[in-house]
Order: C-alpha cells, then sequence, then structure tokens
C-alpha cells in the first residue's frame, strides 16, 4: 500500500482529474516532453518554460516540495498534487516516483489536452 496523502498537498486532484492527468503525463513522456524531479521542476518554473506541474500528494517529507507551489503561483502556472508517487513514475515508464513539469514547448494535442483538463467543472 501508499503513504497517506498529506494534508498539506493542496490542490488534490479527484479520482477523474487523476486519469486524465495521468494520461497527460503518459502523452508528454512519448513525446519526451517531460522534466522529472522537484529540481528539474523548479528550474523550469525559474526559467519561465513550465506550463504545468504535477506532485505527488504521498512524497516524503511533502516539504522537499512545499516551495514549488508558492513558485508556480508566482509564476502564474497551474499545478496539482496526486494522490500516488507511483502511479505519477509509472505514468512516464519509469520506476521511481516523481515530481513532474511539462515545458512550454509542448505538442499542440498535449496543450489542448491541458486546456480541457484544466477548465472548471460546470
Amino acid at each position: 500500500t501508499g503513504e497517506a496523502v498529506n494534508p498539506k498537498a493542496y490542490p488534490l486532484a479527484d479520482a477523474q482529474l487523476t486519469i486524465t492527468i495521468m494520461d497527460l503525463v503518459q502523452q508528454a513522456a512519448n513525446y519526451k516532453q517531460l522534466k522529472k524531479g522537484a529540481n528539474e521542476a523548479t528550474k523550469t518554473l525559474n526559467r519561465g518554460i513550465s506550463e504545468f506541474v504535477v506532485m505527488a500528494a504521498d512524497t516524503e517529507p511533502l516539504e522537499i516540495l512545499l516551495h514549488l507551489p508558492l513558485l508556480a503561483e508566482d509564476k502564474n502556472v497551474p499545478y496539482v498534487f496526486v494522490p500516488s508517487k507511483q502511479a505519477l513514475g509509472r505514468a512516464c515508464g519509469v520506476t521511481r516516483p516523481f515530481t513532474y513539469s511539462l515545458p512550454v514547448m509542448l505538442a499542440t494535442t498535449l496543450r489542448n489536452t491541458l486546456a480541457l483538463a484544466l477548465l472548471p467543472k460546470q
């Protein structure tokens, strides 16, 4: 079983949004459009080339990621926590859990998928 989801991990994606995000991450990995890890995510945010940041809510300790939401908000980049770091790692074909940043060079289809995933539900 996975580790418990930390209540500090906000906003946390619901089950349907998590599936959509995992599909998006998998597609981005296929296009080689992912930056993996908290350090790479920080770099892409600082350089202004990140479009979306995905973090795992069961990261231990979560504090190693908590600077990313602040940085993402400062740069007006959407971010979200997903419940499982293992699922996030599997979505891009690696065995290790990671935090991911999707840089600006997204293919048009991925950009459209991302836009649809981020639309508020009505």
